[in-house]
């Protein structure tokens, strides 16, 4: 069970406290995708109890957040990258997202509130078509089929395969470089043939991508940058950490 709290100060800090039956001991944690702050709290401790710990940890947990990439709040005049080539978004008059050379055009919005839900809607669009074309490429190389598709905005995984063949991925693929998505699609695909990551797994893996080191190794330098954009941000308020 999870409520929030907000620490004061400059800025106010918006923490998470979730409650565990687990956990034995309070415990904060910093994500280093999208900076969301939260504090576990044991289930029979008082909130009076966690909510002194978060203030004795205020320094540590400011000096931590400042290490962190700053968000990037979606509106007109921001970069976002689309393939891994950034792309301006720019306002328009046309009425839906529409990708021009170096740019994405965007529809009016006067009240500055609806471009980065646009914005995301037109990349999980081309997500989707991306990775539903990636994906029946590489199960048909490997003689399986797979019964769904699925995206989701996640946080702790890229892709993932279900025993029953239904594949999830992160919408966000579609802004690294087209190998990264293609290299995760024929990483959940290996799964249809190999639930396991055994030797005879990557085996798949390099028989449906063989140059797969390259798009893994970005991945895990530069995955991590692709959730400092904040679609949820207005034109007027910004993200914020």
């Amino acid at each position: 069970m999870s409520s929030a709290a907000i620490l004061p100060g400059d800025p106010p800090l918006d923490v998470v406290l979730r409650r565990s039956a687990r956990a034995r001991r309070l415990s904060l944690r910093v994500s280093r995708l999208d900076a969301r702050v939260t504090l576990t709290v044991p289930a029979a401790l008082d909130k009076r109890t966690a909510l002194a710990f978060l203030h004795e940890k205020e320094p540590w947990l400011r000096a931590t957040l400042s290490t962190l990439p700053a968000r990037v709040a979606v509106r007109p005049g921001v970069r976002v990258p689309v393939h891994g080539e950034p792309r301006l978004l720019r306002v328009a008059s046309v009425p839906r997202v529409v990708a021009a050379p170096g740019a994405l055009l965007l529809p009016p919005d006067p009240a500055g509130t609806r471009s980065g839900a646009r914005v995301a809607a037109f990349l999980r669009a081309q997500a989707r078509d991306d990775l539903t074309a990636a994906c029946a490429r590489h199960a048909a190389a490997l003689g399986r089929e797979f019964s769904a598709i699925a995206l989701r905005d996640t946080r702790s995984r890229w892709g993932s395969c279900s025993a029953a063949g239904r594949l999830m991925f992160s919408w966000r693929l579609v802004m690294a470089p087209p190998q990264v998505l293609d290299y995760v699609a024929a990483h959940e695909v290996a799964h249809l043939a190999q639930m396991n990551h055994s030797p005879a797994y990557w085996a798949e893996v390099a028989r449906l991508m063989p140059d797969h080191a390259a798009p893994r190794a970005w991945l895990r330098r530069h995955g991590a940058a692709l959730h400092r954009f904040d679609f949820a941000a207005t034109d007027a308020g910004g993200a914020g950490r």
